[in-house]
């Protein structure tokens, strides 16, 4: 049996791998052909290259649905539309979570795009691959920075609008993990943590990105992952030894209170952190309501998923 589990999780990574290597070879080519075309003309060539990246996670996600045996049960508010744009916030618990939360929403909500930092455009592949699928790149200048060049105040923010400003006609779902990290016991003890799942969320990320969305997002997806038979590996999961995952998914309205200048007024930054650290209480909540809640009590069927 152990046999089986370690050739079927050798398998699943197997097709991981052959599935990127046959969507990065068309991203790339339409990447360079995007480079030679002019910023004004290269909008065209977004709905070829978003449909690779789509085919790329569809393909994924059904592969893992017949291969890992895992279920999915999916709750909460599920009106969801490919035709709104969204701020998505998750809990962080494994490298399984991004599988897990795109088998969930995936054909549910617009194509996810992730904030990185803008120094990985500079990585082979991935840097390139990342660009021709318009994820927005940033950078945030500290205080000592600013202090040193006042020119830059203010600069991370308006450099990151003009990128997003791409968004404005499509609509997309932008994600962010604001513990920062995996969640695991020691940190969670290094950190003193309030609550009783999860690790300490940082506002500033957060805030930066609804303040360069400039207004443009208006749903919050807030996504809570729980695994009930506790926190899997990648490799326990392509091994099919998890047997079920909980995603809990909440809409919030995101009001023009939380558009503000996080690291310059005090007074938006107290009123922000506290709108999320109240969020977290409530997330921490439903995440020990989910791994108590009865097996299959809700759940999405593996038709969909």
């Amino acid at each position: 049996m152990v046999i089986v589990r370690q050739l079927r999780g050798a398998f699943v990574t197997l097709l991981l791998g052959v599935s990127m290597v046959l969507a990065v070879i068309p991203l790339l080519t339409l990447a360079l052909v995007k480079i030679m075309l002019p910023p004004r003309s290269r909008h065209w060539l977004m709905p070829a290259l978003d449909r690779i990246a789509s085919a790329w996670i569809g393909f994924n996600c059904w592969q893992q649905r017949w291969s890992t045996g895992t279920r999915v049960e999916l709750s909460g508010d599920l009106a969801l539309s490919r035709d709104q744009w969204y701020m998505l916030i998750a809990n962080h618990q494994s490298w399984v979570d991004i599988l897990v939360m795109l088998r969930a929403l995936h054909g549910r909500i617009p194509y996810v795009k992730f904030f990185l930092k803008k120094s990985l455009i500079w990585l082979p592949v991935l840097g390139v691959g990342c660009w021709a699928l318009d994820f927005p790149f940033m950078r945030r200048y500290t205080r000592a920075e600013i202090e040193r060049n006042p020119s830059l105040a203010g600069k991370d923010i308006e450099e990151t609008r003009v990128a997003c400003e791409r968004y404005r006609d499509n609509p997309v779902t932008i994600v962010s993990y604001v513990e920062g990290t995996r969640f695991t016991p020691a940190k969670h003890a290094r950190q003193q943590s309030p609550y009783r799942h999860l690790l300490i969320p940082r506002a500033g990320g957060l805030a930066f990105t609804l303040s360069a969305m400039n207004g443009q997002l208006h749903t919050l997806l807030d996504v809570t992952i729980a695994y009930p038979e506790g926190r899997p590996s990648y490799w326990e999961y392509v091994c099919g030894k998890v047997g079920r995952v909980k995603v809990d998914v909440r809409l919030r309205d995101i009001d023009t209170s939380l558009l503000g200048d996080y690291n310059n007024d005090e007074r938006f930054k107290a009123h922000f952190q506290a709108w999320l650290n109240s969020l977290w209480e409530e997330k921490d909540r439903r995440l020990t309501q989910l791994l108590e809640q009865p097996e299959g009590q809700v759940r999405v069927s593996p038709g969909k998923l």
